[in-house]
């Protein structure tokens, strides 16, 4: 028995002793008077007795916590016997023993634990929340990665975590290290790095892109034979192509063959394809040149390694990977006349030897488009590269007619007065589009645009109908939609009032005229300029026989000095 049990006895034992000595004594007795008064006495001492032991307690246990050490945080590696677990606290390794109350199986591998002063794991506290960030630069079998800088300087390896066992983990990935600097916890997005991809292409079939019949037939014969008939080119021991570029004047439609081509060429590896293979897709990737250049040493270079991974990566999930790289004279132009010499004279090698990593066309379909191929470093345009080069021309009178019949559907409105032109909506259109090309096309003086002078003195006159592409068709088109409803609304407003019948609204023969004329007038898809450089860009002429370029003025009949010798 304690002496404090001895003690709240003893002080028992003596306030009862009192009661006893106050019951036996009579009620007029002063002794008994004195007793209470006592016995008051030394029950408000016990009170005071009490609390002051109640402080002490709680004094002795804020003095134990301030005083006992503190627990550590380390990172649970793994488990090496039933109840022992491989650590690492602040980057020492230790074998140490588990709290029977915890679970040894309910640790996971990556998580964070609670250690006591003995080396005890006494707690779980789960997956970190935060830790550096770094890059994968190889991925060493199925649990261990190797990350940091991509020279091998300062490079570690990691386990995975339980977290990030089960992730497709490839190199040029960011993941999210545990303080300790032995785990790889999670999977970070880089971002940006991906906004150039386009996962999904849309529905583009052949009949979508008109006034290219040459340039489809040809990238038919370059890209979609050797894939749909491999056993023919095997047979005959020809070599498949591995890149193809599309080079012509701009919105001519490069980029909208090259989609097309996604769309057309995995549309049909679906219908051939086994049993097995039916779930074949697209993955078109969409780089512009301009966004790969970098100021920082390594930069380019790594992003031009991590479009290449990327695309491996989604051939073996079983994805069909188009990689399409536009303006591509701005990061594969010539070393030595480009302005970014220096980071070029690295770039251009390093998608040299990336493209020599791709066996053929069962890899990666590489597409680049360009407004000037001449721009373009010769290494990479060699055989064994770039392997057809294929003409984007612009569309001439029958090619403008098709496109023009892509965007002017059956379903739009038209003028009351086309229809009565013939019995079915179609071929009313069709006569529309023949009157409105025969007039764009027409050799007239207000259709002259430019003067070009060749170094043989000759002088050759080039109309806007020389300059047209898909992409001001498609402009003329929706600026005669916006003249139709503007005219719409007007009528409707002033109907509004009066009783009858609104008349016909839709778009007239008139609205694509003026379309047209506003079109080259506004002079937005033009150079605004008098550098002849910029002008090559749009005319089929090759540069080292151009002399001068001067565009002509609606209200000058001699066309304007603006070119330059070069």
């Amino acid at each position: 028995m304690s002496d404090e049990q001895h003690e709240g006895e003893r002080e028992f034992d003596l306030l009862d002793r009192i009661d006893l000595l106050i019951a036996t004594l009579p009620p007029g007795d002063a002794l008994r008077r004195e007793l209470l008064d006592l016995r008051m006495e030394i029950s408000q001492r016990e009170e005071i007795f009490v609390e002051a032991r109640q402080t002490i307690e709680k004094l002795e246990e804020v003095i134990k916590k301030v005083t006992s050490p503190a627990n550590r945080i380390g990172t649970f590696l793994g488990s090496v016997a039933k109840d022992t677990a491989h650590i690492v606290v602040g980057g020492a390794d230790y074998y140490c023993n588990v709290d029977p109350r915890i679970p040894m199986a309910k640790l996971k591998k990556g998580t964070r634990v609670l250690v006591n002063e003995a080396f005890v794991i006494v707690g779980d506290l789960g997956f970190e929340a935060a830790g550096p960030v770094t890059k994968v630069t190889e991925v060493i079998g199925t649990d261990r990665l190797r990350v940091g800088n991509e020279h091998g300087t300062q490079s570690v390896v990691l386990q995975r975590s339980a977290q990030l066992a089960k992730t497709a983990v490839k190199q040029g990935d960011e993941v999210r290290v545990d303080s300790n600097y032995r785990m790889a916890l999670e999977m970070m997005s880089a971002p940006g790095s991906h906004e150039h991809y386009l996962d999904n292409v849309p529905e583009l079939p052949w009949s979508k892109v008109g006034g290219q019949e040459s340039a489809i037939e040809a990238i038919k014969d370059a890209i979609e034979l050797p894939l749909l008939h491999p056993h023919l080119f095997a047979k005959f021991q020809h070599a498949t192509p591995k890149g193809f570029l599309l080079y012509g004047p701009p919105g001519c439609g490069k980029t909208l063959i090259g989609k097309a081509t996604a769309y057309n060429l995995t549309r049909q590896l679906r219908a051939r394809a086994t049993d097995t293979d039916k779930d074949v897709r697209e993955y078109f990737m969409h780089v512009k040149g301009p966004e790969i250049l970098n100021m920082w040493v390594g930069e380019s270079e790594r992003m031009v390694r991590e479009i290449f991974a990327t695309a491996r990566e989604k051939r073996r999930e079983g994805f069909m990977p188009f990689l399409f790289i536009d303006e591509a004279e701005s990061i594969l132009g010539t070393r030595r006349a480009s302005r970014y010499s220096n980071i070029l004279s690295t770039l251009v090698p390093m998608f040299c030897s990336e493209m020599d990593g791709i066996d053929s066309l069962n890899d990666v379909v590489i597409i680049l488009a360009s407004n000037r191929a001449d721009l373009i470093d010769p290494a990479i345009l060699r055989p064994g590269r770039i392997d057809r080069k294929i003409k984007v021309d612009r569309p001439d009178k029958e090619g403008a007619r098709e496109i023009y019949r892509i965007y002017l559907t059956n379903e739009l409105p038209y003028d009351g007065a086309l229809a009565k032109e013939a019995d079915h909506i179609g071929d009313a259109i069709g006569k529309l589009i023949e009157r409105f090309v025969d007039w764009q096309f027409a050799k007239r003086e207000e259709n002259k645009f430019l003067e070009v002078t060749l170094r043989s003195g000759r002088k050759e006159i080039l109309y806007r109908s020389d300059l047209v592409s898909g992409a001001i068709i498609a402009s003329v088109v929706e600026r005669a939609k916006g003249m139709a409803i503007k005219r719409a609304i007007a009528v409707r407003a002033g109907l509004a009032d009066s009783p009858g019948t609104i008349p016909d609204e839709g778009i007239t023969e008139q609205d694509l005229q003026m379309s047209f004329q506003a079109e080259y007038a506004e002079n937005d898809i033009f150079p605004p300029t008098d550098i002849t450089e910029d002008w090559l860009k749009l005319i089929d002429y090759d540069p080292e026989y151009v002399v001068k370029i001067a565009p002509f003025h609606p209200n000058s009949p001699r066309p304007s000095n603006l070119g330059g010798v070069i």
